[in-house]
């Protein structure tokens, strides 16, 4: 080539379609005198390009510099070749298809451009409930299939009109490309009908739809709203009587109403909220945020029972900012579901099984693909850590750490509770949104849809399955199923194992990174012995584990019910612990062992004397749920997974102070196993009750103690083994207290703590390290 002109094919990969990523590449390559073109395909986008050298290499930093908001590069890669560009300019040509290796982007609140779009009274999107662009709008929840052109969004139904039209051919737009783009000329629109399917007109003349939806709204009403991923049931959270109601009608009792408010500076008014916390609010996932509450502040009393926090999000959708618009409260914003249930995402569905619930009905003809929930995330240890994955941040790829560049295409299936599955492809694992608890048959139905779904965005075939080992999740009986129709391996993991590999695979531990010390806390998982675990110190790497301590085997007296009556908890501990007959003797003049002594304790000595229905288990959760019934809290039953061990956490933060004694658990060594035994638990706690001590300071000092035990045994099996790396995970390590406690001591005592981050520690996790586990295993058998 004469006069220094050099040409290049260029290739970039990660999350680049549907950002506006071309357009970028468009204005840089212009910017620099640069000829050429560029392209979507199924690895991300392509350009040849054509320049100086120096122009070339100018370019290549700048877009690695200044990629749009929404875009992750995950590679940059370049190749000389002869060929020059035929066209005399820079341009942008149409998608071209293959084997798909590009992600798909998460879903973005709307960005200030289209807000102020949606404001402006000369604007033609004036009030439009459907604005976007390519830095922001629905991706995820309106995908069908890749590349993401519209033709492959449920944005197909709806032709562009000539404005909306010209705004997407022009590269210079900020809508170029953009495949949700729609005006009211064009695009969906939204209405209002009552429970029985009738229209609903505004009452006020002059106001649109979503006026008359305010007006209902502050007159007490409860609405159905179909919102990006899913509908949401919405009131006045200042209205103890609107917030009951909803409670009933939904028979959600006592679970937490999440809330939605128009800024941060109203969120304020009823929470105290950190500058981080407040980043979290205003990021482009728009997540639930779990917030310290302010006490005694003008908002429903039953919004979150029990509880020193609240889950407050912002506005995400150009909907919920017009829907907002000039509250000074916030709103109830919940999952438009009956208890238990994943949310409704059809007219139709909504129609049926929200008809009972809610006074009025929002609606547009929009169709949502993929059901995708509201992230929930939680500061702790001065880190956001997510408690459930989903709209935001599913599905972007996390990258697998050193060694596993070459693991196969798989499928893990993940849990029973919680769930989520994951792909693995060229070294990255694509975790699903949360999918929710596969106990519920519409819940595992939408498990199987969206299992077929990523395999058709992402052109998935795995070449292996790997599922929990748990005989009876309908995950691992799905996986049994397909491995026998397909032909494919099928690799079993047990719970725990797969629970701290997790933790490895987010931290970028490398396959060949050795061993550590695993602490895996949760309610249960199934054990390698055939017993209920949830109380695990494991040394692991991915290929395996060794079980080198755990909390003492309880019996659960009639399995399934003591999960469910925690005071089942309580009696099994007290019972195996002293006898019963010696707690009655010693303590039978307290209220909460003369309301044991009530219950049909003979017949529960019984099933856990002859093992009947009384399966052991060293479940950390159901020691939570000893100690909450034993102080009166969810005794008698809990209406939600986890409550008692939430509101024991909550009643324990109100006396967090120091000069409290801890009520520590002995370690036994057996074997050169450690077993914490909360046998010295107990009589401390029943002492102080009788000395009438606070349930709150009791609280707190279990938790210190549990906490102190802890650390005490990690330390010494840590040492004993030579280990400098501690991971902690399971879902009792979304308690913030406990968390806390642990990782501040052992980092303290110099230990490499591992934790998760961006992927939950509970069940929502699981899938990532049974991917990273199958992974391995194929690896190093290779």
């Amino acid at each position: 080539m004469s006069g220094g002109v050099v040409a290049e094919q260029i290739r970039v990969q990660g999350l680049v379609q549907g950002v506006g990523f071309r357009p970028t590449v468009w204005r840089l390559a212009r910017e620099n005198g640069l000829r050429g073109a560029v392209w979507n395909d199924s690895q991300g986008v392509e350009m040849h390009i054509c320049g100086e050298q120096s122009q070339i290499d100018r370019f290549c930093q700048q877009l690695l510099s200044q990629p749009p908001p929404l875009a992750k590069i995950d590679s940059l890669t370049r190749h000389a070749t002869d060929q020059l560009p035929q066209q005399e300019e820079f341009i942008i040509t149409e998608s071209r298809s293959g084997e798909v290796q590009t992600g798909i982007v998460p879903d973005a609140a709307t960005c200030d451009a289209c807000l102020q779009d949606i404001a402006d009274a000369q604007n033609r999107r004036y009030r439009y409930p459907f604005t976007n662009c390519t830095h922001c709008g629905p991706r995820l929840t309106i995908v069908e299939g890749i590349p993401y052109d519209r033709i492959n969004t449920s944005m197909r139904h709806f032709p562009m009109c000539e404005a909306c039209e010209a705004e997407y051919r022009n590269p210079g737009d900020r809508r170029f490309h953009a495949q949700p783009n729609a005006c009211p000329v064009c695009g969906p629109r939204i209405w209002l009908s009552d429970p029985a399917g009738r229209p609903v007109e505004a009452s006020a003349p002059g106001e649109d739809t979503i006026q008359e939806a305010q007006r209902r709204l502050a007159a007490g009403e409860i609405l159905a709203i179909k919102g990006v991923g899913g509908f949401h049931l919405a009131c006045d959270a200042t209205n103890d009587q609107v917030v009951a109601r909803l409670r009933e009608r939904k028979g959600r009792y006592h679970k937490p109403f999440a809330l939605m408010a128009r800024e941060c500076r109203i969120v304020r008014d009823y929470c105290r909220v950190s500058e981080e916390e407040e980043r979290l609010l205003r990021h482009s996932a728009a997540p639930i945020v779990l917030l310290s509450r302010i006490p005694d502040v003008a908002l429903a009393d039953n919004l979150a029972p029990q509880q020193t926090t609240l889950g407050f999000m912002l506005p995400y959708s150009p909907l919920h900012h017009l829907l907002l618009a000039g509250l000074e409260t916030p709103l109830v914003m919940t999952s438009g579901n009956r208890v238990e249930e994943p949310q409704c995402i059809d007219n139709q569905e909504a129609a049926e099984r929200l008809q009972p619930l809610a006074d009025l009905f929002l609606l547009h003809d929009r169709e949502i693909t993929n059901r995708v929930d509201d992230s929930v995330v939680r500061i702790m240890d001065g880190t956001a850590r997510m408690l459930r994955r989903a709209r935001g941040f599913a599905p972007e790829p996390i990258r697998l750490p050193k060694g596993f560049d070459q693991a196969p295409r798989q499928l893990a299936m993940g849990g029973e509770l919680k769930n989520t599955f994951c792909l693995t492809r060229q070294g990255e694992a694509v975790l699903s949104q949360h999918i929710g608890d596969l106990e519920n048959l519409i819940s595992y139905q939408d498990y199987l849809r969206n299992i077929d779904l990523y395999g058709r965005l992402f052109e998935h075939q795995p070449r292996q399955l790997v599922a929990d080992l748990h005989p009876n999740y309908r995950s691992t009986q799905h996986a049994r199923g397909l491995a026998d129709e397909l032909g494919l391996p099928l690799i079993l993991v047990q719970h725990h194992h797969a629970h701290v590999a997790s933790v490895l695979a987010e931290n970028g531990w490398p396959l060949q990174g050795g061993k550590v010390l695993g602490i895996a806390l949760d309610g249960s998982g199934y054990g390698d012995d055939g017993t209920v675990w949830g109380g695990e110190f494991m040394i692991a790497d991915y290929l395996g584990y060794q079980r080198v301590g755990m909390l003492t085997p309880m019996p659960l007296p009639g399995g399934t019910q003591a999960i469910l009556q925690p005071w089942r908890n309580t009696f099994s501990q007290l019972s195996r612990q002293f006898g019963w007959q010696q707690v009655l003797s010693q303590w039978g003049d307290l209220e909460p062992i003369d309301w044991l002594n009530q219950q049909s304790v003979e017949v529960l000595s019984r099933m856990i004397e002859a093992g009947v229905n009384s399966p052991l288990s060293s479940s950390c959760g159901r020691l939570f749920d000893a100690v909450a019934a034993l102080l009166g809290i969810c005794r008698e039953s809990i209406s939600y997974e986890g409550q008692a061990a939430i509101e024991l956490e909550a009643a324990a933060s109100f006396h967090c102070r120091d000069g409290l004694t801890p009520y520590e658990m002995q370690a036994h060594v057996e074997h050169g196993n450690y077993r914490l035994d909360s046998a010295t638990l107990w009589p401390g706690m029943l002492e102080d009750l009788r000395a009438g001590r606070g349930k709150g300071e009791i609280a707190w000092r279990f938790h210190l103690g549990l906490a102190q035990s802890l650390c005490g045994a990690a330390e010494k099996i840590a040492r004993l083994h030579q280990l400098d790396s501690i991971a902690l995970t399971g879902g009792v390590f979304q308690n913030k207290t406990l968390f806390e406690l642990v990782s501040n001591r052992l980092q303290d005592a110099g230990f490499r703590l591992l934790s998760q981050r961006r992927v939950p520690a509970n069940d929502g996790g699981l899938a990532l390290g049974q991917a990273a586990i199958g992974a391995a295993r194929s690896l190093m058998s290779d």
